[in-house]
């Protein structure tokens, strides 16, 4: 990477200004899962050992200031980033963790004035500013001003051009974090220069939403397998009957042009060959529901596709545990839903026999790996489900983009 990395900074004694990612999720003041936390550990503790002052930037859910005054602190309060400074804290017993309840004024600029060698100071959730989405160059210019040296560790917001992850490197000197630096190799190492055979796996519920990773990947993998919901627009573009299920018609001539384009690269395009139907969708998504396996080539009119069936994990899990590079971006069905987790979770199975490197593109896959149990026999799993999808797509992060050259 040609990007400045955190240790190429001369940290000792400065403010540094750290754009985390502590989106966790949580159920009132209970976090779930502190992932995120524990994955920004090794860039704060590297900071921290090497005497600087860390200042924590990082969001936590959503406000819509479109919404009324009523609604928008009822968000805020909702997303808190106290709970975090807890949990932080627990994981930092022999440093001191500072929470400010505050993004700008007296009290944040006293807090980090007053901060020692080895402290750590995490600001309250960065969307209390409305200014933080529409990178408002004054809130990115006030941020900068209370450090000295930013780095930018936070990957699941690098594909977001914000007041914290574009504004404040606009101002100060910046570096990649340890966490950046790990997703972007790996990342990086397997869409630029994998080992082969190559092997993308797309899932999820839409072409739309991916249609710049199925014709980026089409052109860099050896094999592109598609399944979940979007597989049936695939399906139904070559003339195949798929009852009820899930289509984006709109799409259909976009699918015709990729299975083409696969043929014209002499590239395998795997979808699925058979198909797990019911009558409805679950409701609720985790609930009993009466199913059957039909061929993909005759699914029932009244019937909607919403797993991949026994035969075609048989097929998907054969190339998985043969390729030497595997990218896996979206499930095979409805994962939530134990009855049509049986897809994922044989891909997910596959991918952890794979003795090649495996990686997991963030959001619904990491979700679904994680609840699978397989999280610690794959190569990577992203912490950010967005900024993997703009990498596969090929396009640049501005987060990323925005940080000094080496």
């Amino acid at each position: 990477m040609a990007k400045k990395l955190v240790t190429d900074l001369q940290v000792a004694g400065k403010k540094v200004i750290v754009r985390v990612d502590f989106n966790v999720p949580h159920k009132g003041d209970v976090i779930t899962d502190d992932n995120r936390i524990v994955a920004a550990l090794p860039t704060i503790k590297y900071l921290l050992e090497n005497n600087a002052k860390v200042i924590l930037l990082s969001h936590l859910g959503k406000v819509d200031y479109k919404k009324s005054e009523e609604e928008i602190e009822a968000a805020k309060k909702k997303n808190d980033m106290a709970i975090v400074a807890k949990r932080l804290q627990e994981h930092l017993p022999d440093n001191k963790v500072i929470f400010v309840n505050a993004t700008k004024g007296e009290e944040l600029e006293n807090a980090i004035n007053g901060m020692n060698e080895g402290e750590v100071v995490l600001m309250q959730n960065t969307r209390y500013e409305k200014g933080e989405s529409k990178n408002d160059p004054e809130l990115g210019k006030y941020w900068a001003s209370l450090g000295d040296l930013f780095v930018e560790d936070a990957f699941g917001s690098v594909h977001r051009a914000h007041a914290s992850t574009v504004g404040i490197p606009t101002h100060l000197p910046s570096a990649a974090g340890f966490l950046v630096e790990k997703e972007l190799k790996f990342l990086g190492d397997a869409v630029e220069n994998p080992v082969r055979p190559f092997v993308g796996i797309l899932g999820g519920a839409k072409v739309a939403d991916k249609l710049k990773v199925i014709n980026n990947l089409l052109e860099k993998c050896d094999t592109l397998i598609i399944g979940g919901g979007m597989a049936y627009t695939f399906l139904k573009a070559q003339g195949k009957e798929i009852g009820s299920s899930l289509v984006d018609d709109e799409k259909l001539d976009y699918c015709k042009q990729m299975l083409e384009k696969a043929k014209e690269l002499g590239k395998e395009l795997l979808l699925p060959v058979d198909t797990v139907v019911a009558d409805h969708f679950p409701d609720p998504i985790d609930g009993p529901i009466e199913t059957e396996v039909v061929s993909s080539d005759a699914i029932p009119a009244a019937k909607q596709g919403l797993d991949i069936g026994p035969e075609t994990a048989k097929l998907f899990a054969e190339k998985v545990k043969a390729a030497k590079t595997v990218v896996w971006n979206g499930p095979m069905g409805v994962f939530e839903n134990p009855t049509l987790a049986v897809g994922t979770n044989e891909v997910a199975k596959a991918l952890a026999e794979c003795e090649g490197t495996t990686i997991i593109g963030g959001g619904d896959s990491a979700a679904a790996i994680k609840q699978l149990g397989y999280a610690d026999k794959v190569s990577h799993v992203s912490t950010g489900g967005g900024a993997s999808l703009e990498f596969l797509e090929g396009n640049g992060l501005p987060g990323v983009d925005i940080i000094n050259e080496k």
